[in-house]
C-alpha cells in the first residue's frame, strides 16, 4: 500500500492536486487500516484524506531547495529499473 506514495517536492512539472489527493488517501488508508471505510467511519475518513491533502498542499508550497527539479520520466525510469531487479531476485 506505501509504495503508492511517491516523493511530490522538486519534480517538474510539478505535483497535480490529483497526486497529492493519492498520496493523502494512501496515507489515511495505512493508518486507519481501511482500504474501504464503512459507512460509519467515511464521513472521517474522507474529512481526513481532504485535511492531509491540504496540510500536504501546504507543506509543498513552502519548501523551499537549491537543487534542481528532478525529472518525472528519468525518476520512473529507475524506479522501473529497480523493480525489475527486485523481481528477478
Amino acid at each position: 500500500m506505501c509504495r503508492s506514495i511517491h516523493t511530490l517536492h522538486n519534480f517538474e512539472p510539478p505535483a497535480t492536486d490529483d497526486e497529492v489527493r493519492a498520496a493523502a488517501l494512501q496515507y489515511v488508508r495505512k493508518i486507519s487500516g481501511f482500504t474501504k471505510p464503512s459507512r460509519a467511519n467515511e464521513a472521517a475518513f474522507e474529512q481526513a484524506v481532504d485535511a492531509v491533502t491540504t496540510a500536504s498542499d501546504r507543506l509543498l508550497g513552502e519548501l523551499v531547495t537549491s537543487a534542481s527539479p528532478k525529472d518525472r520520466e528519468r525518476e520512473a525510469a529507475k524506479a522501473r529499473a529497480r523493480r525489475a531487479q527486485r523481481q528477478a531476485a
